[in-house]
């Protein structure tokens, strides 16, 4: 089964949004959907990025189910933007 990444760009935090509250709020509509494999933040040149790597059946299912978690993140944090990886070999390619 095909390993895939949801990378969301975060911005500010809603108002009363505790920060620990941020990546559960991503990873957890995935899970309602998926099986999610990890979840965290990373830093790339100084901007946070929140990755959830999750398994499904195929590239369609996968666009929705980082659509959902994107659009739940959203109550919680501005997102800046997004987008889908998916395992080939050794490398993470961008799913269009």
């Amino acid at each position: 089964m095909p390993s895939y990444r949801i990378t969301l760009s975060p911005g500010a935090m809603r108002s009363g949004v505790a920060p620990d509250r941020v990546i559960p709020t991503v990873a957890d509509p995935a899970a309602e959907l998926v099986t999610v494999e990890a979840s965290d933040v990373q830093l790339v040149r100084g901007t946070p990025r929140i990755v959830v790597r999750f398994t499904c059946d195929d590239d369609e299912l996968a666009e929705q189910v980082a659509a959902h978690a994107a659009s739940v993140a959203s109550t919680v944090v501005d997102v800046n933007g997004w987008f889908l990886t998916r395992r080939d070999g050794g490398r993470w390619k961008r799913v269009a």
